[in-house]
């Protein structure tokens, strides 16, 4: 009886000092057709801070193409500069479109269906620091901006200019089955459980009042 008294004090105090790890962490290795990139990676993380999710970028910074003119802040064409982007899709197709920039630019899109943009330029925390040839991102992201229980996600990164344009993504379409990358082939997203991270996404049975809108607005 004593031993079992030991062992269940034991495990209250393994419970209250190991902290519960709810962090994610990826690495964007290949390009968009599952082929191996040729430099250092973009690595970026998922956490939670009370009802927004934090995604923290570190990647190399290619310095192609140059900053955009436009001051920091949001840039709606920022998927022709260097970008990194994360999208979270749940079961009945809406997904939030998120894009970072090494220089400070950001923008979310709503979407209901590929390329089926219903909402855009809803702002949020973000800030990028450069240092030297490695650039980092920090983003908070409100739960609200979220499509009620996000199932799927992933992720992308893009630098260089004309011919030499890369695109690379975390879950990738088979190699030599479409010529063009297509960042919306939602097929390829891949099972993602943020309940740690987000409980609120999935305690909720609608949307929240921002996916109520229709702004009918379509990206080319």
């Amino acid at each position: 009886m004593q031993l079992l008294i030991i062992r269940f004090i034991l495990n209250i105090l393994f419970l209250v000092v190991v902290p519960i790890m709810t962090q994610l962490n990826f690495k964007i290795t290949t390009t968009w057709n599952n082929q191996s990139i040729n430099h250092e990676p973009v690595n970026f993380s998922l956490d939670s801070d009370d009802s927004n999710l934090l995604i923290k970028i570190d990647g190399p910074f290619f310095n192609d193409p140059p900053k955009p003119s436009q001051n920091v802040g949001e840039f709606f064409n920022l998927w022709d500069y260097e970008v990194t982007e994360v999208f979270f899709l749940n079961e009945e197709g809406k997904y939030l479109e998120l894009e970072f920039s090494p220089h400070g630019h950001f923008i979310s899109l709503f979407l209901k269906g590929p390329q089926d943009v219903v909402r855009k330029g809803l702002i949020f925390d973000y800030k990028s620091e450069i240092s030297e040839n490695r650039w980092q991102g920090n983003a908070r992201i409100p739960e609200a901006y979220f499509p009620s229980n996000i199932s799927k996600f992933n992720a992308y990164a893009i630098h260089g200019s004309g011919e030499n344009r890369v695109y690379e993504s975390l879950f990738p379409t088979p190699y030599g089955k479409y010529e063009n990358p297509n960042f919306h082939r939602l097929e390829y997203f891949r099972q993602i459980d943020l309940k740690n991270l987000l409980p609120q996404n999935y305690n909720r049975l609608n949307d929240s009042e921002l996916w109520t809108g229709d702004q009918n607005e379509s990206e080319n």
